[in-house]
C-alpha cells in the first residue's frame, strides 16, 4: 500500500479540504458522512478464432458523498474532485437529514496492520502487447488437449483501484486494489452433438499472475470431464440424498444462504434468519464463514468500501448462528461494530452489506466415505444461474455437471438438473463435512442491486434429503 500523500495528490484534496466536505455535509444535522474517492484503470482482450476480437481500456475517476440521519441515507457524487463539486455534492446528500429524528451513534475502527495482496508487477505498467502472447499460448495449448474442440475464446482483463475514504469520525483510510482475471471456453463437438466448457481464474494480484503455469492450469480444467458431459442423460427426479463436491458448489451457500445473513435483510425483518440469532441452525460441528481476509483472494480487501479493516466472519459457529454481516449503519442499529461487509460497485454508489469470501470450513469425514454412505442419491459440483427467495429461504439451482450414486459409487453422469430447497432446512438437514475444503478462484460476482466481486467454497458435504429436478 502507498502512503496517504500518494492518494491525496491523486486525488488533488487536502486533509483540511476533506474536514470541510465532511462538515458540509452534516450542516443540516445528520449522524454520520463519509467520502470515497475512486481512480480505477481497466483493461481488456478477447481472443476469439485465432484474432483480437475486441479490447478495451477506460480510466473511472470521481467521488461519492454520503450522510446517514437515523433511517435515512443521503447520497450524491462528482465525476471529478474540483473543490467546488464536491461541496455542491456535500450539499445535496445533506438535504436528506432535514426534517428526520432518531439520532444513531457510529462506531470508530481500529487501523489495519498489513497489505492482504502486495504487488510484484504493476498491471499499469503492462501494454497490450504484453499479453496477447499469452492468449495466443493459452488457446493453443487447449487445442492441442482434444480433437473435438472446434473453437475457443480466451480472454483476460486487468484493473487497479486506488481508493481513499474519510469519514466524520477523522478517519482516513486508503488502498490500491488490484484485480487480474482469465477465462477460457472450449466448445466440442462430437457426432452431432455440442458441449462447452469454461474455466477461469481471478486474483487480486498483479500482472506476475500472468504465466504458463497460468496456461497449462486452465487448459487442464477446459477439457476436464468433457466425456462425462457427452455421455450425460437427465435422470429421474425426487426427494434424494445430495452430495455437493467440493470447491464451486459454494455457490449454493453463498446464494441460499449467505445472502439471508446480510444484516440489511434480517434488519428489515426479510430474512428468514431474522429472528434466529444465537439459535442452532444446523448441525454441531458445522461452521460458515464470510471471510476479507484471505489473501490475493478476489473477495477480499484490506478495508471494506467505509474504511472498516478486513476481517474473518463466522455467521455459523458450531451450528450456531452467531453473526450478520454488518455495514457501519446495520452495525449501528444493532449495536456491534462493523464486520467489514460495506460494499459498493463504485464512487456512484452507496456501500451496503455484501459478502467476501463465503465457505464452510472443513469437517472431519473422509470425502470417498461420505459418497460411500449414500445408498442412492446424486453428486454435484457444478452449478450455473440459481433463484433464491431471501424471505422464505426457497432455492432452486440449474445443475451443470454430476454423477448419479448407487450404492455408494458415483455412476452414471448427469445433467439438465436443477436442486430445489429450503436454505434452512438445507443447513439442518447436513449430515456429514469432508475435509476438503477448496475456495474455487473462479471470476464470481455477485450482482445484489450493485455488481462486486466474490469467491465462494465448500468442503463436500452431505445434505440428507433435497428435491431433484430430473425427468
Amino acid at each position: 500500500m502507498n502512503g496517504k500523500q500518494y492518494y491525496l495528490d491523486i486525488f488533488k484534496v487536502s486533509e483540511s479540504q476533506l474536514k470541510t466536505l465532511t462538515d458540509t455535509a452534516l450542516s443540516h444535522g445528520g449522524d454520520f458522512s463519509d467520502l470515497y474517492f475512486e481512480h480505477t484503470t481497466f483493461f481488456n482482450l478477447l481472443l476469439k478464432d485465432g484474432v483480437v476480437s475486441s479490447g478495451g481500456f477506460h480510466t473511472d475517476f470521481g467521488v461519492g458523498i454520503r450522510v446517514l440521519k437515523g433511517e435515512k441515507t443521503g447520497y450524491a457524487y462528482s465525476e471529478n474532485t474540483e473543490m467546488s463539486d464536491m461541496l455542491q455534492a456535500a450539499k445535496a446528500a445533506s438535504a436528506i437529514a432535514i426534517g428526520t429524528c432518531g439520532a444513531r451513534e457510529y462506531m470508530s475502527v481500529n487501523d489495519r496492520v498489513h497489505d492482504l495482496y502486495p504487488v510484484q508487477r504493476n498491471w499499469r505498467d503492462c501494454s497490450a502487447e504484453t499479453f496477447l502472447p499469452f492468449l495466443k499460448d493459452l488457446e493453443k495449448e487447449i487445442f492441442s488437449r482434444d480433437p473435438r474442440i472446434i473453437k475457443v475464446i480466451a480472454r483476460m482483463s486487468d484493473s487497479v483501484s486506488d481508493v481513499m475514504m474519510f469519514n466524520s469520525l477523522g478517519e482516513l483510510t486508503c488502498d490500491t486494489r488490484p484485480m487480474g482475471s482469465v477465462t477460457a471456453t472450449a466448445v466440442f463437438q462430437q457426432n452431432g452433438k455440442t458441449e462447452n466448457k469454461t474455466a477461469s481464474r481471478s486474483f487480486r494480484i498483479g500482472a506476475e499472475f500472468i504465466s504458463k503455469d497460468l496456461v497449462m492450469e486452465l487448459a487442464d480444467e477446459v477439457v476436464r470431464g468433457i466425456d462425462e458431459r457427452f455421455e450425460a442423460t437427465r435422470p429421474k427426479g425426487g426427494q434424494m440424498a445430495v452430495v455437493m463436491g467440493a470447491g464451486a458448489s459454494g455457490i449454493l451457500l453463498h446464494e441460499a444462504m449467505g445472502h439471508a445473513f446480510e444484516a440489511d435483510f434480517n434488519r428489515k425483518g426479510q430474512s428468514i434468519f431474522s429472528d434466529k440469532m444465537g439459535q442452532r441452525v444446523c448441525p454441531k460441528g458445522v461452521n460458515v464463514v464470510d471471510d476479507g481476509t484471505v489473501a490475493f483472494n478476489r473477495g477480499s480487501g484490506n478495508y471494506d468500501d467505509e474504511g472498516v479493516p478486513a476481517q474473518k466472519t463466522y455467521m455459523v459457529e458450531d451450528g450456531v448462528l452467531c453473526s450478520y454481516l454488518h455495514d457501519r449503519i446495520s452495525a449501528s442499529w444493532y449495536g456491534v461494530p462493523s464486520t467489514g461487509n460495506g460494499r459498493r460497485e463504485n464512487f456512484r454508489y452507496n456501500p451496503i452489506p455484501r459478502m467476501r469470501a463465503t465457505y464452510m470450513e472443513s469437517g472431519s469425514a473422509d470425502p470417498q466415505g461420505i459418497i460411500a454412505d449414500v445408498r442412492q442419491g446424486i453428486y454435484v459440483d457444478e452449478f450455473s444461474n440459481g433463484q433464491v427467495k431471501i424471505g422464505e429461504g426457497d432455492f432452486t439451482f440449474f445443475v451443470k455437471s454430476g454423477f448419479l450414486i448407487e450404492n455408494g459409487r458415483l455412476t452414471a453422469p448427469v445433467k439438465d438438473i436443477n436442486i430445489i430447497g429450503n436454505g434452512p432446512q438445507a443447513l439442518a438437514d447436513i449430515v456429514a463435512v469432508g475435509n476438503d475444503l477448496k475456495i474455487d478462484n473462479g471470476t464470481w460476482t455477485c450482482g445484489k442491486e450493485q455488481s462486486v466481486p466474490v469467491s465462494c467454497g465448500m468442503p463436500t458435504v452431505l445434505i440428507s434429503s433435497l428435491t431433484v429436478g430430473g425427468e
